[in-house]
């Protein structure tokens, strides 16, 4: 009997979630705080030095934050982003300033303000100015700046002396930012930082002091606000910046959005029409996944980066993965001849644990991911976490709430076929045979015996890149060599001597180019990348020549040595931490005989991605590190769902008690869980495919790199991890005799996939 009552809950459960999907989605997308590499803004890391000999302590590090706070107001700039960073450093985060050269300038000038005489001397500071005392005004109908002193008495004392000397030494020169030994009123070539230096003919008796220069309405107030909001009580050096152009922010955003659609759909294509009806109760779910994603990201204000819609995209795989999961196994137990009920319960029930240990082992690599890495690579990473939780409720529990409605209404007790399976490959329970005796479509291929020819083939790859990486070396970027990275886009088409001369025209000699590389659709994008790090001014000069000829700020990062050793060594740290935390959870939740083969395919599968981008020279950056730490945890993930099989597969022989029988269940093993890993490493290519085609030129490498790994995490999961163990495991049978696999069965988390 078909109980409509719960079809009837179905639709309308899913009617009233994507109402409301429907109707908050706009708001949500709205209130999403981009990051600057989605809208334009820029980014700098100070190192915060002492003027003078005290100390950088805890309370002037958050008084200079408060400082750069006050002077991030005076730009405009919506919810900044300003950070301390360990001892002594602070990372500022601008998204959608418009005019970087002027905020970078008001951030980073020390905004001293000093009265000096003929010779120089100090008269007077800005500590002598009332709190909150400048004002931008006119005087003779031009721009001034309005002070208000503390001592009346002071500032007359001051002007009765000046005013007693003769022509031309009776000046009362203004200065913003003196440097002793550089700047003098005498020497005309040193005299940058004089905002004026007017001449004092009599005594004035009066509060309020005019601060006159050439000024422009807006300097005027700039200026006023920069005294309003005090002197730095540090010096700040620029150790890493970066700064992306309004419309590269435009475009990458477009362009990554565009193939995260189309990568998405494509997937929910597959899923329908591999899995048939619980595909479509997948597409619902990934649709809700999507929502929860973006919803919790709103909730948490944080920042939405180009790295961060590459994580939510493939999210969306690895929630696919769940459901491959479940789904498979509830073909499996259709084909043994359950009814759909029992094949639901089980299925569902045995493939829990599976996707418990394939999301925690990628949960921790996107942990470590978070903790070492840059700001943005921890917006990927916080996305990655954020998605890996989200797909895991949608998947485990928004699945299984779809699926029992369905099933438990009994409308699919003989639709079979509604999950993909025909009745001719059906068993009766009668007939009693287990999971192992299930046929599949690669019971031909003896994966086992073959096992020395993958050992060789890893063993040769991983040779020859070593030679590779000896000779040729990686093609490091700046976030390991330091530098500068300048991005430029022209409407016409680039050559790779036009930029070199373009550069040449800014002062970047040709020997200090490093590399120039064209990019982009007909060759309309270049990125130069340069030994020495350009200075603040440099900086301002090469995007002001940018703008005015090709219409485009470039965009231009720099790296210090000292921040590019910093972040190799990070790195390292992250990749090691990742694979001895994944030690020593698979040790714990299996055994060691399967944790070190597991992460001798992790290191197999990052080395790979080494090599190969080693030997077609592609740039090696932060967000490659992100990539191959992404790879790290889908590898563990596949071979985790491997030795699950191989696991559960023991139980049914008890006792094993030859080498056969070992390479029986391996290969056994391997073809039961192939079609999953086949169809789920598919659907995250797909994605992938989709964001290296039609995504940003930004993560072009990134999604190269996640490409290539996870082939390679596949190959190396099912035929060098699974078949590692099973020589470790003969060696233990030779040695000890006969396998009570007893133990294994009561480790066994109710069978896996």
């Amino acid at each position: 009997m078909v109980k409509r009552s719960r079809i009837v809950a179905f639709f309308l459960i899913v009617l009233l979630i994507f109402a409301a999907m429907g109707t908050t989605s706009k708001g949500i997308l709205k209130d999403i705080k981009l990051g600057l590499d989605l809208q334009g803004g820029f980014e700098v890391l100070y190192e915060v030095k002492p003027l003078s000999g005290e100390k950088i302590t805890p309370d002037v590090l958050s008084a200079t934050v408060s400082s750069l706070e006050r002077r991030v107001n005076v730009l405009g700039v919506s919810e900044p982003n300003i950070q301390i960073e360990g001892k002594d450093r602070i990372r500022v985060q601008l998204a959608g300033v418009k005019d970087q050269n002027n905020a970078r300038e008001i951030l980073s000038t020390q905004a001293k303000l000093s009265f000096r005489d003929y010779n120089d001397k100090e008269m007077m500071t800005g500590a002598d100015l009332k709190e909150g005392g400048a004002k931008q005004t006119f005087q003779d109908n031009k721009p001034v700046v309005e002070v208000t002193l503390k001592d009346v008495n002071k500032f007359k004392e001051i002007t009765q002396k000046i005013s007693s000397m003769e022509s031309p030494t009776n000046v009362l020169a203004i200065w913003l930012d003196f440097e002793e030994g550089k700047d003098s009123i005498k020497d005309t070539a040193s005299q940058d930082n004089m905002i004026s230096a007017p001449a004092v003919s009599e005594v004035f008796n009066t509060k309020k002091v005019y601060i006159t220069g050439q000024f422009t309405v807006e300097e005027a107030k700039e200026l006023a606000a920069l005294l309003n909001a005090g002197a730095l009580p540090v010096d700040l050096k620029e150790k890493y910046s970066t700064s992306v152009g309004a419309q590269f922010g435009a475009g990458a955003l477009n362009d990554t959005i565009f193939a995260g659609i189309i990568g998405i759909a494509l997937v929910f294509i597959f899923m329908l029409v591999y899995y048939r009806f619980p595909g479509f109760i997948a597409v619902v779910t990934l649709s809700i996944y999507i929502f929860l994603t973006l919803l919790v990201f709103d909730w948490m204000n944080a920042v939405l980066t180009l790295p961060g819609i590459a994580a939510l995209v493939l999210g969306v795989g690895m929630a696919v993965d769940a459901n491959i999961i479940t789904y498979e196994r509830i073909r499996d137990e259709l084909k043994l001849g359950r009814s759909v009920k029992a094949a639901y319960k089980e299925g569902t029930k045995n493939s829990l644990s599976t996707i418990m240990d394939a999301n925690l082992t990628t949960l921790l690599a996107a942990a470590v991911l978070f903790y070492y890495g840059t700001s943005s690579v921890k917006g990927f990473a916080t996305t990655l976490i954020i998605s890996i939780l989200m797909s895991f409720i949608t998947a485990v529990y928004g699945t299984r709430l779809f699926m029992s409605l369905w099933v438990n209404s009994g409308f699919l007790d003989k639709r079979t076929t509604w999950f993909g399976v025909k009745k001719k490959y059906i068993h009766n329970l009668s007939e009693k045979i287990n999971l192992m005796s299930l046929p599949t479509r690669f019971d031909k291929i003896d994966f086992v015996k073959h096992r020395k020819v993958f050992y060789s083939i890893s063993i040769g790859v991983t040779l020859i890149g070593i030679i590779f990486l000896f000779v040729f070396r990686l093609n490091l970027g700046i976030d390991f060599t330091s530098g500068t990275r300048i991005e430029i886009a022209s409407k016409d088409v680039l050559t790779t001597q036009q930029v070199k001369t373009e550069m040449k025209k800014v002062g970047i000699a040709a020997d200090d180019i490093k590399d120039v590389r064209l990019a982009g659709q007909e060759n309309k994008n270049a990125v130069v990348r340069t030994v020495g790090v350009l200075n603040k001014q440099e900086i301002a000069e090469l995007k002001d020549y940018f703008k005015k000829d090709y219409g485009t700020e470039p965009n231009v990062s720099t790296v210090s040595p000292t921040v590019g050793k910093e972040l190799a060594k990070n790195a390292m740290f992250a990749l090691a931490i990742a694979s001895l935390g994944i030690i020593l959870y698979v040790s714990i939740r299996f055994e060691w005989r399967m944790a070190v083969p597991a992460v001798v395919a992790l290191i197999h599968d990052a080395f790979f991605i080494i090599t190969i981008f080693s030997v077609l020279r592609l740039e090696v950056d932060i967000t490659f590190i992100a990539a191959v730490l992404t790879i790290v945890g889908y590898s563990i993930n596949d071979t985790i769902v491997t030795f699950d099989r191989i696991r559960e597969n023991l139980r049914f022989s008890r006792k094993v008690k030859t080498v056969e029988e070992l390479e029986n269940i391996v290969n056994i093993s391997i073809r039961q869980t192939l079609t999953r890993s086949i169809n789920t490493v598919l659907t995250v290519l797909i994605t992938v495919i989709a964001l290296a085609i039609f995504g940003s030129e930004a993560i072009r490498n990134f999604s190269i790199a996640l490409f290539i790994g996870l082939i390679c995490g596949v190959y190396s999961s099912l035929l060098i991890a699974s078949q590692f163990w099973l020589d470790l495991k003969i060696k233990e049978l030779k040695k000890k005799g006969p396998l009570n696999t007893a133990k294994e069965k009561k480790q066994s988390l109710e069978g896996q996939v």
